[in-house]
């Protein structure tokens, strides 16, 4: 399929999401921006989510990761189920119970404003890079199966393809996000099955048939026992676990659409469904991925890792579907980088410019304000998708849960600090404690040889960071004044 076509059809795509965007926004406000108004349906928010878990990073490089580790990542996923049920029961009831906005308010109330600033801070650093590196694999796809052939520079896709996310969320945010979301984790849910499908026809097989080749061939393999490995099975499950609670449940852009449903009763409903459509999906990837390496030695394909799935659709399946896998493509795109653009402006102009408690500027001025940092998280996205094309890293999976450990520590062992403890923080000395920890981690981790010997870290690193947080916490800490009500779970 030609390349004009290709693009005429992203260009199509992209007009559906502007009228879905002009007919969500009417009459937008910066609660509705932030929160969506308190009224979203949690069906809705759930099944977006999906999308925003997901990403391009997901759908690209889950499946490309097989060739390498088989069936590992589901380890993860069954850390994954751990952690959403934690965030639906010990964190969501603290969220609504406290009605926040943004939930690093909870540290504000607890810890003291010190330890508000640097989660927000952190939270700020963590979504610009992961969001980011997921924008990056996605355009850079992109480039390769359309727009080089076009003439166009990756700096002037990335560009246009920010563009695109300002003009559907500019005004809207979260009210609009919760149903362009939803639009997109279906176009790329069935660009998923589609894809399996037709692979299966391809190499004419069963279901069975085929994870029986991918078991002869070492494709389809679970656990690995080897406790030096960075893949030990209790390892990934620990991982899997924190990285959901940190990456969900203390991360605004996954719970600024959470807590934009109006219960906690059916916020945890969406938590719940959320995690029950995730675990079908992310195993269909790994599926996905296999049928991959299967076709790949039949067709002549010599890619791996990120390009083996571009490659094989867009070069040896039919017309219809490399269609399909467009369209998956982009809307695996949009609701990882529109979600995070909303929610980087919302912490920014919430827990660090203060805007809900400035009783010096009228409504105007505010919004004003929040357009301004908008585009200005724009401006930094295009930055850093640039920063990522340079280093041009072969499996970006593996750089943004290695960003993840290092950036979401700190807030792992902040807010476990303030569930688990009664004590009181020396406020002043907490940005200390939250910028060394992730420092003393990469000095470890470059060390490890020596340190550790034949062993080697993994994904534990966002437990080890965590640790490390906390224990620095505790040693700034005294007892709490008799008197004193703390905020705790």
């Amino acid at each position: 399929m030609s390349p004009a076509l290709l693009f005429a059809i992203l260009i199509g795509y992209f007009a559906l999401l502007l009228a879905v965007a002009w007919a969500t926004s009417r009459n937008a406000n910066n609660d509705s921006f932030f929160i969506g108004n308190k009224s979203s349906n949690w069906m809705l928010v759930a099944f977006g989510m999906v999308g925003t878990t997901l990403s391009g990073v997901t759908f690209v490089s889950v499946p490309g990761a097989v060739g390498v580790d088989g069936f590992g990542y589901a380890q993860i996923v069954i850390g994954y189920v751990i952690g959403y049920i934690a965030v639906a029961y010990v964190l969501l009831p603290l969220y609504y119970r406290l009605q926040l906005t943004s939930i690093y308010h909870y540290l504000d109330v607890r810890l003291g404003r010190r330890a508000y600033q640097s989660g927000a801070g952190f939270f700020i650093v963590s979504r610009l890079l992961g969001a980011t590196a997921r924008l990056y694999l996605v355009v850079n796809i992109l480039q390769a199966i359309i727009l080089d052939s076009l003439g166009v520079p990756f700096w002037l896709s990335t560009l246009v393809v920010l563009g695109m996310i300002l003009l559907y969320t500019y005004k809207g945010g979260v009210k609009t996000i919760v149903w362009t979301d939803t639009l997109q984790t279906s176009a790329m849910l069935f660009g998923l099955f589609a894809c399996v499908w037709i692979l299966l026809g391809e190499l004419n097989m069963s279901v069975p048939e085929s994870l029986n080749q991918m078991q002869s061939q070492g494709l389809a393999r679970i656990f690995t026992h080897d406790l030096d490995s960075p893949n030990f099975w209790l390892k990934q499950i620990i991982a899997g676990a924190l990285i959901t609670i940190t990456m969900t449940g203390m991360d605004q852009e996954m719970m600024q659409k959470t807590i934009s449903v109006k219960t906690l009763k059916d916020s945890q409903k969406n938590m719940l469904t959320l995690t029950a459509v995730l675990v079908v999906v992310l195993l269909s990837f790994l599926f996905l991925g296999g049928l991959l390496y299967l076709y790949a030695p039949v067709a002549g394909v010599t890619a791996s890792g990120d390009k083996i799935f571009p490659a094989v659709v867009m070069g040896h399946l039919p017309a219809a579907l490399q269609v399909v896998f467009l369209i998956a493509l982009i809307s695996a795109l949009f609701p990882s980088a529109d979600g995070a653009i909303t929610a980087l402006t919302s912490s920014t102009c919430i827990d660090l410019l203060g805007i809900k408690r400035r009783t010096d500027m009228t409504e105007a001025a505010k919004e004003s304000l929040r357009r301004r940092v908008h585009l200005g998280f724009a401006a930094l996205f295009l930055v850093l998708v640039l920063g990522f094309k340079a280093a041009d890293n072969p499996s970006m999976i593996g750089v943004i849960l290695k960003l993840a450990a290092y950036t979401y520590g700190p807030l792992l062992g902040l807010f476990a600090f303030g569930m688990l403890t009664r004590r009181t923080l020396t406020d002043r000395l907490v940005p200390y404690i939250t910028i060394g920890a992730p420092i003393l981690c990469a000095l470890l981790e470059y060390n490890q040889e020596h340190l550790l010997g034949s062993y080697r870290l993994g994904l534990e690193l966002l437990m080890v960071n965590g640790i490390l947080v906390f224990a620095g916490l505790f040693a700034i800490s005294h007892k709490e004044k008799a008197g004193t009500a703390a905020v705790t779970v």
